[in-house]
């Protein structure tokens, strides 16, 4: 399948059909704001670990597409 064959947008519609692909959070531990990517296609709901990039301590993360919009929560790994 050629690359241009294939839009995310139409294959996953999020209300608008504009699938976010991207989030602002803050770190849990060192409280800089980072972007991280999210994938529309993985499912409505995500859960998976993620390390910072600044303090490279580990996350939870949690993302929630609903109704074209996408949510993005982290916390700290409970080790």
């Amino acid at each position: 399948m050629a690359e241009d064959d294939f839009n995310l947008d139409e294959e996953f519609p999020l209300g608008d059909g504009t699938a976010e692909d991207s989030a602002d959070v803050a770190c849990p531990y060192c409280g800089e704001t980072v972007s991280i990517a999210v994938d529309p296609g993985s499912g409505s709901f995500q859960q998976y670990v993620e390390d910072c990039e600044v303090c490279c301590n580990p996350w939870q993360v949690s993302v929630r597409f609903s109704e074209g919009t996408v949510r993005v929560e982290v916390a700290r790994l409970n080790a």
